[in-house]
């Protein structure tokens, strides 16, 4: 039980570290014109080391900024998810579940949730290149998708021993 409580605990660091570089890397979306590599994330777009903001229509700026908010809600609740985690282990009864760790991360998973399904709803109809692709950083959100979904229901089940 020890094990599986301290592989769960990596997850969830791991989880948290993979959430903050995706937000801030600039590679949702990669592609190459040409000669030109250039990519985009939330916050940039990048092209032959030259970033400029984002450059998107007017009607597309509030999902951006719903996108932009929910990350960083997102890696806000997987900290205090983890936070809770350690206050529980070392302030709760034995027998008892993580729920208020569990419950908190499920939120953060629900935040990734919203973030990349409007960024795939919205944004990939701007790279219509032959070589455009998602980047690093969208694969790298959905895989944190993953594993918050899984972490936070496993704190719901687990009990302290």
């Amino acid at each position: 039980m020890l094990v599986l409580l301290a592989g769960i605990f990596v997850i969830h660091i791991a989880t948290t570290i993979m959430l903050f570089v995706s937000t801030i890397a600039n590679v949702w979306m990669a592609g190459k014109n040409n000669t030109v590599t250039n990519s985009s994330g939330l916050w940039l777009q990048c092209a032959n080391d030259q970033c400029r903001e984002l450059t998107f229509p007017e009607s597309e700026q509030s999902a951006l900024k719903a996108v932009q908010a929910f990350m960083i809600l997102a890696i806000i609740f997987s900290f205090v998810s983890l936070v809770m985690f350690v206050v529980q282990l070392f302030t709760m009864e034995k027998g008892k579940r993580f729920y208020i760790t569990g419950g908190i991360k499920l939120i953060c998973w629900l935040f990734i949730l919203i973030a990349v399904s409007i960024y795939t709803a919205r944004f990939p109809q701007y790279f219509k290149g032959e070589q455009d692709h998602h980047g690093y950083s969208f694969i790298l959100a959905w895989i944190c998708f993953c594993f918050s979904f899984i972490t936070g229901v496993l704190y719901l089940v687990l009990r302290k021993k």
